[in-house]
């Protein structure tokens, strides 16, 4: 049963590109399963999350973590009486422009554009992979996605005004998301939140004497396993405490949301778009606690002098593989040569680069720059 505020799927503003129905995959379904047959989807596998594979293959990638944000939303779509087969597919969506090297290339990739006067945006870069990148379809470029969860990979994390990005007008800038798209940026933050307490565990980075004293929330969880398991494995009694993390964080999300809407009377799907502010998020403790995780991964992890190296070597083969074919453009393959007559070069070459996995951007950094000098 879905909640009276839910997207429902008979109501969708449709596609792009009228296409016959399915005979037994709604719409919402049809665009999770296109998401997860795209080209882009399958190269997050080799996309950087946070670690190397330098430190192990059981850590995350891009792709084992947009699996793991799709289980937490889904899981919160149901108790909220959401639409589940809309947040999964923006679920399993929402990491789809991220360029290679996780948020160091990211950054470098938006540093090199900003000199052009341009800019790089994951949200945007998604929304060009799947209306114009992927090409599946002989009637129709892109996926030919719905409006929702076409909107929803651009307003799931942040809000884009129509005097600053004109060409989205189409998306009725106006309107906050619907709560299926709501939730997914804080079920990101839940996942890799979680997520990367464990892999920087695992990679020695972070000890659990360290945790413990700058993370309360942990401390007490933690403790609470240490008095039931006393002679369980260090390492077993960090991932219960660490389970009961991610498990607090879902339940106050959940109830807390649901409060919001009762405070506000919400009804109506109308209710939740013209809302004064989004509606799904934690409770003021909660919201405490998550901005200590985040702000600890800062200190101790993602700027850790451990993993520095990496980082500078991310931002030093993006940036010189961008400057590289802005002054080679002639050896940029053909279906981006031809681009670059419609678009500016710097837009077609960040194009190109932010579709790379990690392995392949490195073979061509090593191909036009390391054996040829830096240009």
């Amino acid at each position: 049963m879905l909640a009276s505020y839910a997207v429902r799927v008979e109501n969708s503003l449709g596609r792009r590109y009228g296409e016959p129905s399915h005979p037994y995959r709604n719409d919402f379904e049809r665009d999770r399963d296109r998401v997860i047959h795209a080209r882009a989807f399958r190269r997050l596998n080799d996309k950087t999350q946070v670690f190397t594979r330098r430190y192990s293959d059981h850590f995350r990638n891009r792709l084992t973590h947009t699996l793991e944000v799709a289980q937490i939303a889904r899981t919160i779509a149901g108790q909220l009486g959401l639409n589940v087969d809309l947040v999964e597919a923006l679920a399993l969506a929402h990491d789809l422009g991220h360029p290679p090297f996780g948020h160091a290339g990211e950054k470098a990739l938006d540093a090199a554009m900003r000199e052009h006067g341009l800019s790089f945006d994951h949200n945007l870069h998604a929304l060009r992979i799947v209306e114009d990148f992927e090409q599946r379809y002989v009637a129709f470029p892109g996926l030919n996605l719905t409006f929702e969860v076409r909107e929803g990979i651009i307003k799931h994390s942040r809000d884009y005004s129509s005097g600053q990005f004109p060409e989205l007008s189409e998306y009725v800038l106006g309107w906050l998301p619907p709560l299926e798209a709501q939730l997914i940026d804080l079920a990101d933050e839940i996942a890799y939140d979680t997520a990367d307490l464990d892999d920087g565990y695992e990679a020695h980075l972070l000890t659990l004497q360290q945790i413990c004293s700058r993370l309360a929330c942990f401390a007490r969880l933690f403790q609470e396993i240490d008095e039931a398991f006393p002679h369980a494995p260090e390492k077993l009694r960090f991932n219960e405490a660490l389970k009961r993390m991610l498990n607090r964080f879902v339940d106050d999300l959940i109830a807390n949301t649901q409060t919001n809407l009762q405070q506000a009377h919400i009804r109506s799907l109308e209710e939740i778009r013209t809302h004064c502010e989004r509606l799904v998020s934690f409770s003021p403790e909660v919201e405490s606690e998550r901005r200590q995780v985040k702000q600890f991964l800062y200190a101790n992890l993602y700027f850790s002098t451990a993993l520095q190296p990496e980082k500078e070597d991310a931002e030093r083969v993006i940036t010189d593989l961008f400057a590289y074919w802005n002054s080679h453009p002639d050896s940029l393959p053909s279906a981006y040569r031809q681009k670059s007559q419609r678009d500016p070069l710097a837009r077609v070459v960040c194009d190109y680069i932010a579709g790379m996995t990690d392995n392949y951007i490195y073979e061509q950094y090593e191909k036009h720059v390391a054996r040829q000098g830096t240009p």
